[in-house]
């Protein structure tokens, strides 16, 4: 035991702080959609242009030069419209910085494996712990070679960033290099040019608690009639008073619509963002707002009604039912997804898997889910994992960080808590002690099966194996009972029976146990096994 590491202790997770909605643009007029078109060209060079400044600006930035760039960008805008690019602007170069700090931390990592394993003899075998050098002299020069790339790469990232440089790409990374592979995306140039230029553009708002419907650039009554509040340059487009232009479409929240419009109705800040998706062709909005940190309720609480153990795998959801003393109920379950495709498919079949799972619970009546605490970051590079090419592909298709999110958010609108357990040991103990004494000629039993029971008890707080040592005495009144299921006060808990003294007719404990009865000699001949024995300090006479 001296080799395994501290478990953390499992916790309650945080409730969602936000919402975000989205409603289509319907029926919208060649006119409308040019304005939409030269609206979010004008603010999105805008929104370049501020972007540069920040990134120059690196760590010298400031309260007053953030003053000055919105100061700047206010002619040819306005006031609220600055304001809204310039915090988009810190946010985006905030998310830079921590990726960047991120991917410090991937590139110490693999620098660390790399120089154990160029300092072990070419051939020692490894361990469960750490790896073994490495097979061949051919594969320990180009692991040399390797190192030195790694480390140059480190001391490049390390430099930016003590410098406060970033590298920022509005309009994504991804979407750019596919300018060089235009035919393994089945993309032409000029499809490629309307996405790429559509992703920079800059429709958005924040919204103002106290101002009408909560946004005075991008206004939505409750009726779905949506205006918008023109820069300066494009007052000459504006169809209504004050500079704005009202679309002919209107717009719907099929889901939380309510909840929007109660908020729009008391003046509460809503803020706005409109999008065009050059694949369908389509115009969206999306609303998102503000809530109150959900209070998490106490981990007792959550684990009083039993929890719902998940374990997380490349392509299913393997979850077991368990009551409040760590026993398996039922069968497992199993909710499939596949994560290949595109992003909008992979994040459909992971709300239709989660969708399932919190309806599922909500069925057998759990306040809880417990879930691992997955972190990948430095744990799916190659010089982690060798050879070990599937597996690192594995852990690198699973979102965890979306899934989590959206499990939170998802399960907070069910009423149900996230329980975070340590993920260290749950497939190997949970194999050792939960697989084999589980399966049944009906019943499969899983690796992954056994794992979602051990991180099940691990949320309840258990141990996850089944029972402690066996009491060293023959009896176990003098060493203490053997179960870990439950505590002492627990019904059905193994132990010695309390005594049995008031019967019911025909003699039946109350309790429903069986009482045992002494039984008749069979030396005694005359003494029939239906009478008992009676022995009374006096003889019968009379």
């Amino acid at each position: 035991m001296g080799g395994l590491r501290e478990l953390a202790a499992p916790f309650v997770v945080p409730g969602p702080c936000g919402v975000a909605v989205r409603g289509r643009l319907k029926r919208l007029t060649p006119r409308d959609e040019s304005v939409l078109r030269a609206v979010g060209e004008h603010q999105g060079r805008l929104a370049s242009r501020d972007l540069r400044a920040r990134c120059a600006d690196g760590l010298e930035h400031g309260a007053d030069a953030w003053a000055s760039r919105k100061r700047d960008l206010t002619p040819l805008s306005s006031s609220r419209i600055a304001g809204a690019i310039t915090k988009a602007t810190h946010d985006q170069w905030a998310l830079a910085r921590r990726c960047q700090a991120a991917h410090i931390q991937t590139l110490e990592a693999g620098i660390r494996t790399l120089r154990h394993r160029l300092s072990l003899p070419i051939g020692e075998r490894g361990t469960k712990r750490a790896a073994g050098g490495y097979r061949s002299k051919g594969e320990w020069f180009h692991k040399s070679r390797r190192l030195a790339a790694l480390e140059a790469r480190h001391a490049a990232v390390v430099a930016d960033r003590q410098a406060g440089r970033v590298r920022v790409v509005r309009g994504g990374r991804r979407l750019l290099n596919t300018r060089h592979h235009l035919a393994d995306a089945r993309l032409t140039e000029e499809r490629w040019r309307e996405r790429w230029e559509a992703e920079r553009w800059f429709i958005a708002a924040d919204g103002e608690s106290g101002k009408r419907f909560g946004n005075e650039t991008i206004r939505v009554t409750s009726d779905g009639e949506v205006s918008i509040k023109l820069p300066k340059p494009l007052e000459h487009l504006a169809n209504a008073k004050h500079g704005r232009y009202t679309l002919t479409s209107t717009v719907a929240f099929a889901h939380r619509g309510q909840e929007w419009a109660d908020r729009i109705v008391a003046n509460r800040a809503v803020a706005y963002r409109i999008h065009l998706d050059t694949g369908r062709g389509r115009w969206y909005l999306t609303a998102s707002w503000q809530r109150p940190v959900v209070q998490t309720i106490p981990l007792e609480a959550a684990r009083a009604r039993g929890v719902i153990g998940v374990d997380t795998n490349a392509d299913h959801f393997a979850a077991y039912h368990l009551d409040p003393h760590g026993n398996p109920i039922g069968d497992p379950h199993h909710f499939p997804y596949d994560l290949s495709g595109t992003t909008t498919h992979r994040d459909a079949q992971i709300r239709h898997a989660l969708t399932r799972l919190i309806n599922w619970a909500k069925h057998v009546g759990v306040a809880a889910i417990g879930i691992e605490d997955l972190d990948f970051t430095a744990e799916k590079t190659r010089e982690k994992h060798g050879r070990r090419k599937r597996f690192r592909q594995l852990i690198s298709g699973i979102p965890t960080g979306k899934l989590k999110a959206r499990l939170v958010s998802m399960a907070a609108e069910q009423g149900l808590s996230i329980v975070a357990v340590d993920p260290a040991y749950t497939s190997m103990w949970g194999a050792q002690h939960w697989q084999k004494p589980l399966a049944t000629p009906h019943r499969r039993m899983s690796r992954h099966d056994a794992a979602g029971i051990a991180i099940g008890r691990r949320a309840l707080g258990h141990p996850v194996r089944r029972r402690t040592a066996p009491p060293p005495h023959d009896r176990s009144d003098r060493a203490g009972h053997r179960t870990a299921q439950a505590g002492p006060g627990a019904r059905g808990r193994e132990g010695t029976r309390p005594p049995a003294t008031d019967h019911a007719p025909r003699d039946v404990p109350p309790n429903g146990t069986r009482k045992r009865q002494p039984s008749a000699s069979n030396t005694v001949r005359d003494a029939p096994s239906t009478h008992r024995w009676v022995q009374d300090s006096l003889m019968h006479t009379g």
